[in-house]
């Protein structure tokens, strides 16, 4: 069901988030040996590990959280047509969160497109349900699209965590909880909101 994001602020925002890793994050992941909270905890918890900017971490963080807000379901291996969960997520985090991060959720599934087109050994790193939702997603992109898309300022991020993506598909990897991380989640509301006044 998709939330009624105009009950959220800023002082809720991170309990919210928390509460749907919690109530959803053991949900089938597109097929892959990982649920859905695992998938998006791995992501943040690689790129705090390897040291990247909290921007970056928390990114990996939330890029998925469209699979549970958007008000088309989520992603299966028997979908035809594409359920766009990345601009679901991008729809309820952009009042709260600097652009940076909506960037990182609202395009992550164009970076695939991207990195498709303009990096041939990029696609052999996908899974088969990768591979799937691509085909859905418009494949490759054209000439054209790669350069409107290497205009973004957050083109450097966006790449980051579309990596981190693919890297949280591990059934074996522990990872702390959604807790551990959102005093970050709620430092990035903070400086949204610090820049808006």
């Amino acid at each position: 069901m998709k939330p009624d994001i105009d009950t959220l602020s800023q002082e809720t925002i991170v309990a919210f988030i928390g509460s749907i890793f919690d109530r959803r994050g053991s949900e089938e992941y597109l097929g892959e040996p990982v649920n859905m909270g695992q998938h998006m905890l791995q992501g943040a918890t690689i790129a705090e590990r390897n040291g990247q900017p909290e921007e970056i971490i928390v990114g990996a963080l939330l890029h998925d959280i469209g699979h549970f807000t958007s008000e088309f379901g989520t992603f299966t291996m028997d979908d035809t047509e594409d359920r766009h969960h990345e601009d679901a997520g991008a729809e309820v985090l952009e009042r709260f969160f600097p652009s940076v991060i909506t960037d990182c959720v609202r395009y992550h599934v164009a970076a695939k497109r991207y990195l498709c087109a303009t990096r041939p050994d990029y696609f052999r790193r996908l899974s088969e349900a990768s591979i799937h939702s691509l085909d859905l997603q418009g494949g490759p992109m054209s000439p054209e699209e790669v350069a409107t898309f290497e205009e973004n300022p957050n083109l450097e991020q966006i790449i980051a965590v579309r990596y981190l993506d693919d890297a949280g598909k591990r059934p074996d990897m522990e990872t702390p909880d959604f807790w551990h991380f959102a005093p970050m989640v709620q430092r990035m509301v903070d400086r949204h909101n610090k820049a808006r006044t």
